[in-house]
């Protein structure tokens, strides 16, 4: 049997004005997405958590609240750790040019938590928001 590929992704949350949200982003090629990304050999999935933040969203001073829990039915052959992250002051919208796969602009921002994906929503990333949501609410 295979090994599953380790996967972190940070989960950033803010009150707006009608509930919480959560921060996403519109890959120019492949729909909207949460921010994820492989687990490095030696590296611990909160510090992959934050790498990938800073990798993807260009920000460097998130601080980890708790790891939500794991998945391995979102993606197969992979395992997916949620981490909650704590970034504070960041605006309602914004563009950040990642390095990924050759450089790509990421457009992010904000999307209500208990509201339905659209279909802009790469397919991959709605059992991911429905685990984060369950997760919140237990």
């Amino acid at each position: 049997m295979t090994a599953l590929v380790a996967k972190a992704c940070p989960v950033v949350l803010r009150e707006g004005t009608e509930g919480t949200e959560i921060l996403v982003f519109e890959h120019p090629l492949a729909g909207v997405q949460i921010v994820k990304g492989t687990i490095e050999p030696g590296e611990t999935k909160q510090a992959a958590a934050l790498r990938e933040l800073a990798e993807e969203a260009g920000l460097r001073d998130g601080r980890v609240i708790r790891t939500l829990g794991e998945s391995a039915e979102i993606d197969d052959g992979q395992v997916w750790t949620f981490v909650l992250v704590d970034a504070r002051d960041l605006p309602n919208a914004w563009v950040f040019h990642t390095l990924d796969d050759g450089g790509h602009d990421f457009a992010f921002f904000w999307h209500q938590l208990d509201a339905a994906p659209d279909a802009r929503w790469h397919p991959i990333f709605i059992p991911a928001l429905a685990f984060i949501r369950s997760r919140l609410a237990a």
